[in-house]
């Protein structure tokens, strides 16, 4: 044990003996020498451990000449098992805080005996007091929770010590002493099969496949559609009903090297916490029967009893503050939701601006020839479509306040180079500004949605490429 225990056992008559011979069986057993250093870590209360099951007899017959009453209920003693923690206390110890749990327990009204046994390697009492108290005029009856009772006075009186107890876990954490494995249907067991066969056998074609299913047990049924049963099955089965990666054109393309076998995961089944209970008497009055009744009623205990148990996990201990969590969590989803809807706005939003930078550059991979005026025209009139875009993104840049843009640059230098000749024959025009509007010195700083230009320095270069782009 790895920290102190206490468990509280009822002691019955056993069948063919007598009361007298089972309290001797028990008695002597926990002051077993062997087991006690030689008795020397046996103590007792109104009773001598030399002739503890003859007192507690004589106890039980002045109950009977007290009260009148012979004994009806089976209970003849009742034990208590204490449990210690490896090294943490002596066997001196050990007994004494034994001695003093059974005093606190009992308040003196039952004769008790503790006996230390250390042949564990871990120390533990042995507590047995009688059922019948000491003046003959009642007996101990088992109460509600008193295996707890026992169990707190028992850790209680360990912390005073200075002794470690068992710390109390949540439901869903406690350890399960017995761990069963999980119940496999007949399909998984021959997925099983199937895949051991495929990956360590490798047979060489689809007949010596089904030669190894019948090695392994099973009974094979060749045909149109083969399938096989095992033992204790009722039906065939059919490959194609064992899902991906079992049916019978798959098995024969990983047989010839086509494909390779992929075994599934099993997933466990995810755990259903709890559900609303079912109206039984709306569903009665429906028509149901009786037996729906009794399986109603049988599923709601159930259902309740999660819910209870899934309250404590949570340590609500309230309808106010099972009330107060259900309010923050709804809080909390009408929140997400409108942050959800924000962003998706703001999604739409972005993939509408992506598509206008598409459309603003598009332009800028157009190479215009350089040529005369005339030719400019005709190219920009070719190229109507992509100008209109582009004019179109534009303002939807101004209108979201946007600065700058990808492609800005190279799209205005193209621009001005395909509305202006090499030699300058724009009157009004010198090589000095044409040369300035090819480069975009004149211009604001480039990358911008649309350099703006400086109509007072380049007017009639600047009512060109209006022109053009109209």
């Amino acid at each position: 044990m790895e920290l102190a225990a206490t468990r509280l056992i009822a002691m019955r008559k056993n069948k063919g003996k007598s009361i007298a011979a089972c309290l001797h069986d028990h008695t002597s057993y926990i002051q077993n020498p062997d087991k006690t250093e030689q008795g020397e870590l046996v103590s007792s209360y109104q009773c001598s451990p030399l002739t503890v099951d003859e007192e507690f007899m004589l106890t039980k017959r002045l109950y009977e000449q007290t009260t009148g009453r012979r004994q009806k209920s089976d209970v003849i003693a009742y034990q208590v098992r204490q449990s210690f923690r490896p090294g943490e206390v002596t066997p001196e110890e050990a007994n004494r805080i034994g001695y003093e749990f059974a005093e606190r327990f009992l308040k003196g009204k039952h004769a008790f005996i503790v006996a230390t046994h250390t042949d564990r390697a871990h120390i533990h009492n042995h507590i047995i007091y009688n059922s019948t108290a000491l003046d003959g005029t009642r007996k101990f009856r088992v109460f509600f929770f008193s295996a707890l009772a026992v169990q707190r006075l028992s850790d209680l009186i360990c912390l005073e010590h200075q002794l470690s107890v068992i710390q109390k876990k949540p439901y869903r954490e406690r350890q399960k002493r017995i761990l069963y494995p999980p119940k496999e249907s007949n399909r998984d067991k021959l997925c099983a099969v199937i895949d051991n066969i495929l990956l360590h056998d490798k047979p060489k074609d689809f007949a010596a496949f089904l030669d190894s299913l019948e090695q392994q047990g099973y009974e094979v049924k060749r045909g149109k559609h083969p399938s096989v049963k095992g033992k204790g099955q009722r039906r065939f089965i059919r490959f194609r009903t064992l899902g991906a990666g079992y049916t019978e054109e798959e098995i024969r393309a990983v047989l010839d090297g086509k494909a390779e076998h992929q075994p599934h995961p099993k997933q466990p089944l995810p755990e259903k916490k709890f559900g609303l209970l079912m109206d039984i008497p709306a569903k009665m009055a429906e028509g149901k029967t009786s037996g729906y009744k009794k399986w109603a009623t049988r599923f709601n205990l159930k259902e309740m009893s999660k819910t209870l148990l899934y309250l404590q996990e949570k340590k609500i201990d309230s309808a106010d503050e099972l009330r107060e969590r259900a309010a923050a969590a709804t809080e909390r989803y009408h929140t997400l939701g409108d942050s959800i809807k924000a962003a998706e706005k703001r999604m739409g939003e972005i993939a509408v601006l992506r598509a206008h930078i598409v459309n603003y550059a598009r332009p800028a991979m157009c190479t215009p020839p350089i040529a005369r005026p005339d030719t400019a025209k005709k190219f920009l009139e070719a190229h109507r479509e992509e100008i209109e875009l582009h004019k179109a993104a534009k303002a939807a840049f101004d209108e979201a306040d946007l600065k700058k843009v990808a492609q800005g640059k190279r799209f205005e230098r193209r621009i001005f180079r395909t509305a202006l000749p090499k030699e300058s024959s724009v009157p009004g025009v010198s090589q000095s500004q044409r040369r300035n509007a090819g480069t975009g010195s004149g211009t604001e700083k480039c990358g911008t949605v649309l350099c703006r230009r400086k109509a007072d320095a380049r007017n009639r270069t600047g009512a060109l490429m209006l022109d053009c782009r109209s």
